[in-house]
């Protein structure tokens, strides 16, 4: 038995509902072997990746209209995985990644749950190389900058794998670090637009939050 309690819920994803297994609360955690820790994560953050984020639900909608054909994707800090998910039943060319030991694994279950292929996945470490990734045209995540140390990190992990006509697209629900993050990624050569997401998750519950946007080359949206 995992040293860990998880719910089963339901999350409506536009038209449709989405079997999630998900992590009890916040107050899990479990890292027997150290695994989680070796990756930087502090025992404050290790339930963070298996919560149903209100960021995370608005990045899944907004993946169910976006431009995908023909891009390599990647969502970065994914969690759960909801917006891969529903890449996934579009068809789309999808990779998952994240650093937390139970990402792939939670990403698998619930794949299987919603009735979908194996979502592919890959380690993304911020802080290290993470050479299987390669790169991608359209990168995502979102609520990534909750940490003041993030901006700095995110960046030159995404200039490693962004492709070089790519797009970044980041949901930030006004963590206060927006404009650390945008200063490092226009250092690298990235121009910055931003507009105001849905005031509202299907839930009907009120999202405050805003979608940052980076682009470098030439971008068919």
């Amino acid at each position: 038995m995992p040293g860990y309690q998880v719910k089963f819920e339901s999350v409506l994803i536009g038209d449709t509902r989405y079997p999630i297994r998900s992590l009890l609360d916040g107050n899990q955690y479990h890292d027997p072997d150290g695994a989680a820790a070796a990756a930087g994560i502090p025992e404050a953050a290790w339930p963070l990746f298996g919560l149903v984020w209100p960021s995370a639900r608005i990045m899944a909608d907004a993946m169910l209209s976006k431009n995908i054909l023909g891009k390599r994707i990647l969502e970065v800090g994914c969690g759960l995985g909801l917006a891969s998910l529903v890449l996934q039943q579009r068809g789309g060319d999808i990779t998952a990644s994240d650093c937390h030991p139970l990402t792939d694994s939670f990403l698998q279950h619930n794949a299987l749950r919603c009735g979908l292929p194996a979502v592919p996945y890959q380690n993304g470490n911020w802080a290290t190389a993470n050479p299987a990734l390669g790169k991608f045209d359209l990168i995502i995540g979102s609520d990534l900058l909750y940490d003041r140390e993030l901006p700095s990190q995110l960046a030159g992990f995404l200039d490693r794998h962004c492709a070089d006509n790519a797009e970044v697209i980041v949901l930030d629900p006004g963590r206060g670090n927006k404009n650390a993050f945008t200063r490092a990624m226009q250092a690298r050569g990235y121009r910055f637009s931003e507009r105001a997401a849905a005031r509202r998750q299907n839930s009907g519950e009120a999202y405050k939050g805003h979608f940052l946007t980076y682009t470098r080359g030439r971008i068919d949206s």
